[in-house]
């Protein structure tokens, strides 16, 4: 398979099976987020939930595109990404997947409702981190520390939206529904009793968005990882996209030189200067690339790797000589540069992939893992978080909240957690009943417990898991 020595194919499987464990593991570790509301409003038997949200989850990461999966991949710096040796890429593979299944089943064992967002990006950072100790870092700083606050901030902010929005949601529903309604909406469910027909249909419509937000949401994390294996193991075949005929780039390389003839070097901070002069260095390289003979109009196989740093190497100083003051751009000039550098139509579409076998691989992954081991988490989602029964109200409000933002946040193609989302928005839904005091402060404050400490935990896993696979490997 893809021409590989015995020890590296081995290698390359163990990495998509660890891969395809995470994404499994977050489907059962997460899907008592979406089916806790259901099954404890008895809108849906359990078996039955977590089928249904198992289907809805293979969906969504089959329609959820690729975009939240390259800002997981650009996490890492340009020079780990496209590292010649191949073990160094499996030692960072194997350290990051470790480290995150570790951690996401020992949450899962005390059934608390941890994020595999959280834990997957700690991973990240710390094998980059990691890297940078490394006497083949060149380049100093070894996490894209821009691309890691822009995902942190997502991560942080959505609990805390969570929560609000719930709490405004159970007031309007309050204030604006009709009483007889109001009647039926805010009470509690009766046992082994169907809820009226149009508040079970409200409550299994929004456990079905969530479900197929967060498989277009984390999902697309799975697919970002089986990426990083491909392109660190066999990066000949899947560097770059490889059917795409490499003639299309003339058109974007053109745009760049345009953009950069309108730029005055001397009115550049020292380093923006460097990057201006390295971008020049990598468009040459691609115009030579380009306009040599093609077998079959495609990138040669051997050239793969350095087009995909070229690649990257330019949309990132690129972007970053253009936020530089003395640039001084247009806004048609920025227009031109954002068009060529763009994963539609400009040169990111050449690394910004994925093949369809990988999101099948992925969506297969998370939507049997719903399936299985739910009930856990379920539990404490369902009864530990507030001290009251869960109410037709509570449930529809919190999963309302989160499938809305779970798709926003992949629409802009941001990482969130679907555990923090819909935990908050469920405390919130309490808070908005009957006050803090409606909370179980000892699950909330495990809760918190586990989301403080995810982040330094799975950090220093793989941090110390790299160093260990680089010295074996």
């Amino acid at each position: 398979m893809f021409g590989l020595e015995t020890d590296v194919f081995i290698l390359l499987f163990i990495s998509l099976f660890a891969a395809c464990a995470f994404e499994f593991v977050n489907g059962f570790h997460d899907t008592a987020n979406a089916v806790a509301t259901v099954i404890y409003t008895n809108s849906l038997k359990p078996t039955a939930a977590v089928v249904w949200s198992g289907i809805c989850n293979f969906t969504g990461v089959l329609l959820g595109g690729i975009g939240v999966a390259m800002g997981i991949v650009n996490l890492l710096p340009v020079e780990l990404l496209v590292d010649q040796n191949v073990y160094h890429s499996v030692a960072m593979v194997l350290a990051l997947l470790l480290s995150a299944i570790i951690w996401n089943l020992g949450t899962w064992y005390f059934g608390l409702p941890s994020s595999s967002s959280h834990t997957l990006i700690g991973s990240i950072l710390g094998v980059g981190l990691a890297f940078s100790t490394m006497p083949d870092n060149k380049a100093g700083s070894a996490v894209n520390w821009e691309k890691a606050i822009e995902t942190g901030e997502a991560l942080l902010l959505s609990p805390l939206l969570g929560f609000s929005l719930a709490i405004v949601l159970m007031f309007v529903l309050r204030r604006s529904v009709p009483e007889d309604v109001k009647g039926q909406l805010f009470k509690e469910p009766k046992k082994n009793s169907l809820p009226p027909s149009w508040i079970r249909g409200v409550l299994i419509a929004t456990c079905s968005l969530v479900s197929f937000f967060h498989g277009s949401n984390d999902g697309q994390k799975g697919v970002g990882l089986i990426m990083l294996i491909l392109i660190g193991i066999v990066p000949f075949h899947f560097a770059v996209q490889p059917d795409l005929d490499p003639r299309l780039m003339q058109p974007n390389i053109t745009g760049i030189e345009q953009t950069i003839a309108a730029l005055d070097s001397n009115q550049l901070a020292p380093i923006n200067r460097d990057r201006l002069a390295r971008t020049r260095i990598e468009l040459a390289e691609l115009k030579v690339m380009v306009n040599a003979p093609l077998v079959d109009n495609k990138i040669p196989k051997e050239e793969r790797l350095n087009v995909r740093r070229d690649l990257l190497l330019i949309n990132s100083n690129m972007n970053k000589i253009a936020e530089d003051e003395g640039a001084n751009l247009s806004a048609s000039q920025l227009a031109v540069m954002k068009k060529s550098l763009s994963e539609e139509n400009g040169l990111r579409r050449f690394t910004d992939y994925a093949p369809l076998w990988v999101i099948l691989m992925i969506a297969l992954s998370l939507g049997l893992g719903t399936m299985i081991g739910w009930r856990r988490i379920v539990v404490t989602v369902g009864e530990k978080i507030g001290k009251q029964h869960l109410t037709y109200a509570q449930g529809a409000s919190a999963e309302l909240v989160a499938a809305s933002m779970i798709g926003l946040a992949s629409a802009l193609k941001l990482p969130v957690s679907t555990t923090h989302v819909l935990s908050s928005g469920i405390a919130g839904s309490m808070v908005a009943s009957k006050g803090v005091k409606n909370l179980q402060a000892g699950t909330i404050r495990n809760i918190a417990l586990a989301w403080v400490l995810t982040l330094p935990v799975s950090m220093l896993l793989a941090f110390t898991l790299y160093l260990l696979f680089r010295w074996i490997l």
